[in-house]
């Protein structure tokens, strides 16, 4: 039986997920908590999301999130022994109605370059290429903040014009005051960032366009890290600013994979 989700389902949610991206590209095993986080930041509406019920069990999902007019599909999954019957073609096609129905207009996702037959079925699904986003890692060896970096509530709607690209979808303003999780904000007038310390992800770091090439991006970066304790986790990069992947490059953050990200009409 394929039908909505609802605030109720979450446990079943959960232990679809870890148990169908057990043998994923990149391995996902988070905590109920963590998964919790991770949906609240992205928007989940369970009401606009599928499931695919066998018994009490949930074999196959869409998980759906919403902003404005645009829906965003924060995993698609089917379980290892329901695989191949069409379940992930069947919840994605009834969680676009679904979408339609809370007004959407788009419908974003991502998916791993690597991840061949899931890229297929979204190309079969409708669609399109946007962009291709790089994900990274960063260690500082510097355990030291600057302190002149710290500024509490920065501005971040002014902020966004010092932006060369938008940032994906879990990155974004939004996405960051959805968070229950404690974030900090570093930043002077010429720059900042934004960073989780639980996990060490990064979601923003931008530079006043008069002030790059000047140190500010690398003090904010080693700042950033300083502050989590951790190494930071730089996701979904836009792949067309050259700049940034140079900066990390010659920073030492490490590539780590790199995304496509996917949009369609509803």
């Amino acid at each position: 039986m394929i039908r909505p989700l609802t605030d109720d389902d979450f446990d079943f949610v959960y232990a679809a997920f870890l148990e169908t991206f057990s043998d994923y590209i990149v391995r996902m095993n988070p905590t109920r908590e963590q998964f919790a986080e991770m949906l609240r930041r992205r928007g989940y509406v369970a009401q606009a999301s599928a499931g695919a019920f066998q018994g009490e069990s949930l074999v196959a999902f869409t998980l759906n999130c919403i902003e404005g007019a645009r829906g965003y599909d924060s995993g698609t999954g089917v379980v290892p022994s329901f695989r191949r019957r069409g379940l992930g073609r069947e919840v994605m096609d009834r969680s676009s109605s679904l979408l339609r129905a809370h007004g959407c207009k788009r419908y974003v996702l991502e998916v791993l370059e690597g991840n061949s037959a899931a890229a297929a079925l979204y190309s079969t699904s409708g669609f399109i290429e946007t962009r291709r986003l790089q994900c990274w890692s960063f260690e500082s060896p510097d355990c030291t903040v600057d302190v002149t970096l710290s500024s509490p509530l920065l501005d971040l709607e002014v902020r966004q014009t010092w932006w060369t690209v938008q940032p994906s979808w879990q990155n974004s303003i939004a996405s960051i005051r959805r968070a229950h999780d404690r974030f900090i904000e570093l930043g002077n007038d010429d720059g900042y960032a934004v960073v989780f310390p639980s996990n060490g992800d990064l979601p923003q770091l931008a530079v006043r366009r008069k002030a790059r090439r000047q140190g500010v991006g690398t003090r904010l970066l080693h700042a950033a890290a300083a502050v989590s304790g951790k190494p930071l986790r730089i996701m979904n990069v836009d792949d067309r600013d050259n700049g940034i992947a140079r900066f990390l490059e010659h920073t030492g953050a490490v590539r780590t994979l790199r995304q496509i990200e996917m949009e369609r009409e509803l």
